[in-house]
């Protein structure tokens, strides 16, 4: 049941959700039993968006695992203009054994997958994000001991971390609420995506503009900045309409009283998260930075571990 690819969330069934998680589990657990998983492995890691926790995780993931990494950025790369994506995609095939892109265009990442004969990451596009929703929700399944029947509430700009987290909820039994601004709106497609996926597991699937209804019952309340990577010419303008969202002390309220509070990171204290949420008792937002780091080393023992 490997995938060969990790692009979306929807490419993964429930089972290998499922056995995903579980393996995360093991390695945070006994990570020294994993110490040689993938000797001998080389990942190509291709950054167009600069990052601390993509390029930390999977180059620290890699190492403890007996592997290594190699960073390369769009400067010397420079997808599709220096070189066709399915050029880069297939010299790299012939060095490595790995692939993990962080691209603008959803589209690279998918035409590198086409092309590349060996595994493909999507380490975030400006459509989606999987593999930060993979250590979402196995920080919510470690909190709370289950998925299934849970509820998240995100709350802002309908991104590609929103996307993800509705395909993830989808595949895993969580109601996942997306509470937006109506201009901000997750894309219909992956929302469409999401709640037929979501018939096979009992998830519920909602978008909504309404903070109060949204919240309710929420065992999990999600934030991320307004204005993500490549939108800053927008920054005003969103900051006018979603400063409404913000997540505050009042907000937390609103959902259970154990409800925790999550973040990918970074955040922007005093726009989407109050500084007395985000370091606050119920925030878990560094659980998720740390098992990023567990859950990619799970996807990459799976993906390439055989190969």
């Amino acid at each position: 049941m490997k995938p060969k690819h990790f692009i979306s969330m929807n490419d993964t069934s429930p089972a290998e959700v499922a056995a995903l998680l579980d393996l995360t589990a093991q390695i945070k657990a006994e990570p020294r039993r994993f110490a040689t998983a993938l000797q001998g492995r080389v990942l190509a890691m291709i950054f167009e968006k600069p990052s601390l926790r993509t390029r930390a995780t999977f180059e620290v993931g890699m190492l403890q695992m007996g592997g290594h990494a190699l960073y390369l950025t769009n400067a010397e790369i420079g997808l599709g203009k220096r070189e066709a994506v399915k050029d880069v995609a297939r010299n790299l095939s012939r060095w490595v054994d790995g692939i993990m892109a962080r691209t603008f265009a959803h589209e690279t990442v998918v035409e590198l997958a086409k092309y590349a004969t060996i595994p493909v990451i999507n380490g975030l596009t400006n459509l989606l994000h999987p593999c930060q929703a993979l250590a979402d929700i196995f920080t919510l399944r470690e909190q709370k001991g289950r998925l299934a029947g849970l509820k998240l509430a995100y709350v802002g700009d309908g991104n590609n971390v929103a996307h993800s987290l509705m395909l993830a909820g989808a595949r895993t039994g969580l109601h996942v609420t997306v509470i937006c601004h109506p201009s901000y709106k997750p894309d219909a497609r992956i929302t469409g995506l999401a709640e037929r996926a979501a018939v096979k597991t009992g998830a519920q699937i909602q978008v909504t503009s309404d903070l109060e209804e949204g919240l309710r019952r929420a065992d999990a309340v999600y934030a991320d900045v307004f204005a993500s990577m490549g939108f800053e010419s927008e920054r005003e303008e969103r900051l006018r309409a979603l400063m409404p969202y913000q997540v505050s002390a009042a907000v937390m309220k609103l959902a259970e009283k154990d409800a925790v509070f999550m973040h990918c990171l970074p955040a922007h204290r005093g726009e989407e998260v109050t500084e007395e949420v985000l370091e606050g008792s119920q925030s878990v937002v560094f659980d998720q930075a740390e098992n990023r780091l567990h859950a990619q080393k799970a996807l990459l023992v799976t993906l390439m571990a055989g190969r």
